[in-house]
């Protein structure tokens, strides 16, 4: 009888979706998540890179491109080459309103785990007067092709 109904809990778990979690953070915790390791996506366009700067190490993949539209699928693509579903990734933006879809996607539809969306973007980091990087030689990196 206990065996029964340790496999019918184990199967249970087997089939129930794993809980995805999309963590709003503040400058804080952005700062200590990177410091850890934890790989920062940017996705703003290339103007926005080059106009503010990134945050030191972000990896420069567009979500959505000057006119509004998304090619979520190659943007996945991107992603995976810097983090897998089950390790966590952090999302910034200009402002944390194109971060809230991004973050979503990879929660309920790439099965990320666990994903960090920065709350109030990259203006709020550099009003904080943290640390920016020149985006043009990680722009030409990226342009070169190699992983950004």
């Amino acid at each position: 009888m206990v065996r029964k109904m340790l496999l019918s809990l184990v199967a249970l778990f087997l089939v129930l979706p794993v809980r995805a979690a999309v963590v709003d953070i503040d400058n804080t915790e952005l700062a200590r998540l990177v410091a850890a390791g934890v790989p920062i996506i940017d996705i703003r366009t290339e103007g926005e890179w080059k106009e503010t700067g990134i945050v030191p190490g972000s990896r420069l993949f567009t979500f959505f491109d000057e006119k509004g539209r998304a090619d979520p699928a190659a943007w996945l693509r991107q992603v995976q080459g810097v983090a897998t579903p089950d390790q966590p990734v952090i999302v910034i933006c200009r402002s944390g309103n194109r971060t809230k879809a991004a973050s979503q996607f990879l929660a309920r539809q790439a099965g990320y785990q666990t994903v960090y969306n920065v709350r109030d973007g990259i203006r709020a980091w550099a009003t904080e007067g943290r640390p920016l990087a020149p985006a043009a030689s990680a722009v030409a990196r990226c342009l070169g092709g190699a992983n950004c």
